[in-house]
């Protein structure tokens, strides 16, 4: 594969772009289509990062271009804070119907997905007139001061802090990595007990303002909460009066195959954080929630110059319709079955995987040495990544260890191009570990 073009793109980038701005991959990109990405030298790559999760309705999907060219021939910004404009109160309609929060409900836009969570924190704390928030193990939220305090992962957040006060930490529900020898019942009994017994050792209840959680974790591996957990979660929240949310930005938009995670789980929680796909690249994100919860922000406390940028919110819109008419939910489930069935036989044939886990699309398969949960195997994973980008195929790793391959591809990926990916990433396991 002549890559003679994007070395001398990369290299560029090494001269002018600060090290810090993370690279995931070496791929580079001139145009895109579905779940293909032409890069600068001419070569056509399978996409399984979409965007780290963003586009599941695909690239550059034509009803969504054609809103965005037909918003900017008549506005770009003019600030919502400013004047009203009807695509920002028509997206927020379009949430409220698709996911409703109880009998009524009420959204505020946003930009990322760090915003969205920095603000349902304020918001959450304001409704309360508490300040403590509750967070877990292997969580990501994002990367400014708020947001990176509830993040777990050290080297997102190296010689950064001091980090955000009043932010305590349980260990997330991981059924695989810590439920050796218990059934998940035994074991979701045994990290409720943990939670209640924070009460005496952690922090008070009557102080914690939220309890925040992925339903399925993103960067921390792809690992789903039991069902039982969080309702045993639920439960605590509604007895000390603690806002319940759940931070839905790479699992939301058909990525589970329903609109939220949530939605598997029959819980509805107070408030909940989107982003990435719902705007299919745009920069748009929110925080929804029931209404008297959200109401309970002081007029200027929440938002900011970009709340819900034009052209977002008519991207997002045409998004979501867009997925509607073609079903996508439906099609995250199809994708994540042919993903599941294939990552399960790749266990059966290599010992070095140790789970295959995942919600609809959301899948991942986790690297272990001696079938061990506890003695990760990033330098295999690390290899498969490697390995898979020299035959055309974008993967992302997860997880503390970085031991972990996620699929993030578009959900309009065609059958005969999912496969090829996953036939590419069991020849390359295949050589690597003979």
């Amino acid at each position: 594969m002549n890559r003679e073009k994007s070395e001398a793109l990369i290299a560029r980038r090494k001269a002018v772009v600060a090290n810090g701005v993370g690279i995931f991959n070496t791929a580079t990109i001139d145009h895109a289509h579905g779940a293909t990405i032409i890069d600068v030298d001419g070569n056509e790559l399978i996409d399984f990062a979409g965007g780290i999760g963003v586009v599941n309705a695909g690239h550059c999907p034509e009803p969504v271009v054609n809103a965005i060219i037909d918003q900017a021939r008549k506005y770009i910004h003019p600030s919502f804070n400013v004047v009203t404009y009807e695509p920002y109160v028509a997206l927020c309609e379009k949430l409220v119907e698709i996911l409703p929060h109880g009998d009524a409900t009420k959204v505020m836009l946003v930009s990322t997905g760090a915003e969205a969570v920095e603000n349902a924190i304020k918001i959450a704390r304001q409704a309360t007139q508490r300040q403590a928030v509750l967070c877990f193990t292997g969580a990501f939220h994002g990367r400014t001061m708020m947001a990176m305090s509830l993040t777990s992962k050290i080297d997102y957040k190296l010689n950064c802090g001091p980090y955000a006060p009043e932010v305590y930490r349980l260990p997330f529900p991981n059924f695989y990595r810590y439920g050796a020898q218990l059934n998940e019942e035994q074991f979701v009994k045994r990290e409720l007990k943990r939670l209640w017994e924070a009460s005496k050792n952690v922090v008070d209840p009557n102080n914690v303002a939220a309890i925040i959680i992925e339903p399925v974790q993103g960067e921390g591996g792809f690992y789903p909460a039991p069902k039982a957990y969080l309702e045993g979660l639920r439960e605590y929240c509604d007895k000390y009066g603690i806002v319940l949310i759940f931070d839905e930005v790479q699992s939301g938009f058909g990525r589970t195959g329903k609109w939220a995670a949530y939605e598997h789980y029959g819980i509805t929680p107070d408030l909940s954080t989107w982003a990435k796909s719902m705007g299919s690249g745009m920069p748009i994100s929110c925080v929804m929630g029931k209404a008297h919860i959200m109401d309970a922000a002081k007029p200027g406390t929440i938002g900011g110059t970009y709340i819900g940028n034009a052209l977002s919110c008519a991207a997002a819109l045409a998004t979501i319709n867009y997925m509607e008419e073609v079903d996508l939910n439906a099609r995250g489930m199809e994708v994540g079955n042919i993903i599941r069935n294939r990552f399960n036989a790749m266990k059966e044939r290599f010992d070095c995987i140790g789970d295959v886990r995942g919600l609809g699309a959301m899948m991942a398969l986790e690297f272990v040495k001696n079938n061990d949960p506890q003695d990760p195997d990033s330098d295999t994973c690390g290899k498969l990544v490697a390995a898979c980008a020299q035959r055309g195929l974008i993967l992302l790793s997860a997880g503390t260890h970085k031991n972990i391959v996620r699929v993030l591809s578009p959900l309009v990926i065609s059958d005969e191009l999912l496969k090829k990916g996953l036939d590419i990433m069991e020849e390359e396991l295949a050589k690597i570990v003979q």
